[in-house]
């Protein structure tokens, strides 16, 4: 589905200042639209020369209310309607006032209220707002007729370009809405009314007593977001807490007629239950965090132990061996101080490659001067899949630093050898290539056999475990030599 961005640019030529301005009242007009228990459609003039001579309507943005069944099922965001259609739009454009009567609707079999109202921006009618009423349920209540009263003053801020808000950077989705409950404020910040919803977020702040005719000061409780909206006369929003188990959440929306603050409604929802959910994620997070950091020492601890051992043992093959194998725990280690810090299912695996290239470079001594090259990177990969690929890496990178630049290599004295790391996506899987310019495999190299440990780990860990796919080839001498090791692993399970 196209944007409002995508469809003005496409169908007018509307300025960017102008498509600001009506993507704000599509951020906000869930506020109209539930006030109004109405649908909401934005349309915009399309210009001639864009859709062939043809006089229509395009329609920028839909809004169903979320107190009212709807009138349109179908969503007509892009659709262009004809102009002659909609008759009470185009006097809305060309007389500059609201228009109120009533349209035939697709599927709806009586005539339907149709409100249309002009929105401006900076003195220019840049679209049509338009309201379709539902039928009502038997007579308005109190509350509806207030709701109404609301939203015809909004709508002549529409009409104005005061609402929406240059200011509301906190509407949107997530916020509080009609449903939620609703305090509504003369100009001096007296409680008008409240609906039963608002009242019982009051109750859960302390407050008994009668709100109507009454400042929330006045009623013992402190709501500096009501001072700010009066004072200022732009929205703003605030939690207000009692203890740890009540958290209300005030949305306050001032009323404009000619510039001074005349009203206010503030929505109220109550998201005590949230907070208390996001205490459970959040003592959950440090819990794991925990686990990673302990595991992680752990792991260090036995690096640690398999060093010593292997600095008293006095035969080479065994401290080698146990060098080897304390490295690979290190390279575990790794993935659990990267998880220690931001825990979750996934981790960002770059950061996992700096510290082995660190890792690679620190404990591996070879006999000419190496440099490890990184470019490219992977992203965000699960933590089934980052572990076993860091220790993969961490033995291909170390096997390359270690095994080919020998003094048999062919790699002058003064010559630094260059082993190139190159991560990438491509087609769901995750791809590391692995290239340097030492001395090659020998001629009856064969990965389905291999001379040392490492290589088993590797090949093993790639196809049993990851399903993935390993490289290993010698590069001839005119593409440069060395040996070239490509990865590929998918990045989501396969069944």
């Amino acid at each position: 589905m196209a944007t409002l961005a995508e469809l003005t640019a496409q169908h007018t030529s509307l300025t960017q200042p102008s498509v600001d301005h009506l993507l704000r009242l599509t951020v906000s007009w869930s506020l109209l639209s539930d006030l109004s228990f109405s649908d909401m459609l934005l349309m915009t003039k399309v210009d001639l020369l864009t859709n062939l001579g043809e006089d229509n309507f395009v329609v920028l943005g839909q809004m169903r209310p979320n107190n009212r069944s709807t009138l349109m099922n179908e969503d007509l965001v892009g659709t262009l309607l004809r102009c002659d259609a909609w008759p009470l739009v185009r006097q809305a454009f060309d007389g500059g006032a609201r228009v109120v009567g009533e349209a035939m609707i697709e599927n709806v079999e009586d005539r339907v209220p149709v409100w249309c109202i002009p929105v401006r921006f900076e003195g220019v009618i840049v679209a049509v707002l338009v309201r379709l009423q539902g039928p009502l349920r038997g007579p308005a209540s109190l509350y509806e007729q207030a709701y109404l009263s609301v939203f015809e003053r909004l709508c002549d801020m529409v009409a104005d370009a005061t609402f929406p808000y240059r200011e509301d950077d906190v509407a949107g989705p997530g916020m509080p809405r009609v449903g939620d409950g609703i305090i509504l404020m003369d100009g001096e910040g007296l409680v008008e009314f409240a609906t039963p919803n608002a009242t019982n977020a009051l109750h859960r702040l302390g407050i008994y007593a009668p709100a109507e005719g009454r400042s929330l000061d006045d009623l013992g409780l402190r709501a500096r977001v009501i001072d700010r909206t009066l004072e200022f006369g732009i929205p703003a929003m605030d939690e207000i807490d009692q203890g740890h188990d009540v958290a209300i959440v005030f949305h306050c929306v001032p009323l404009l007629e000619k510039g001074e603050v005349t009203g206010l409604i503030t929505l109220v929802r109550d998201v005590s239950d949230l907070r208390k959910l996001n205490r459970v994620l959040l003592n959950k997070e440090a819990a794991v965090r925990e686990v990673h950091h302990r595991v992680k020492n752990n792991l260090q601890t036995i690096s640690s132990l398999l060093r010593l051992q292997a600095r008293r043992s006095d035969i080479a093959e065994t401290r080698t061996a146990l060098l080897e194998a304390e490295r690979r725990i290190r390279s575990i280690a790794v993935v659990h101080e990267v998880l220690s810090r931001e825990p979750g299912e996934e981790v960002v695996f770059d950061e996992i490659v700096r510290s082995l290239v660190l890792l690679v470079e620190d404990t591996v001594l070879a006999l000419h001067p190496v440099e490890i090259v990184v470019n490219g990177e992977l992203g965000v990969l699960s933590t089934d899949l980052a572990t076993p690929l860091a220790v993969a890496l961490a033995e291909l990178l170390t096997n390359a630093v270690e095994h080919a630049f020998t003094e048999f290599g062919g790699v002058n004295n003064d010559q630094v050898g260059i082993v190139t790391l190159n991560l990438f996506q491509e087609d769901g899987n995750a791809i590391a290539e692995i290239r340097d310019n030492g001395r090659g495999l020998g001629e009856d190299f064969s990965l389905d056999v291999p001379t040392s440990l490492g290589l088993s780990i590797v090949r093993d860990l790639i196809r049993a475990q990851l399903h993935g796919t390993i490289e290993m080839k010698s590069v001839s001498a005119t593409e440069g030599g060395g040996t070239y090791v490509r990865v590929e692993v998918p990045t989501t399970a396969r069944l």
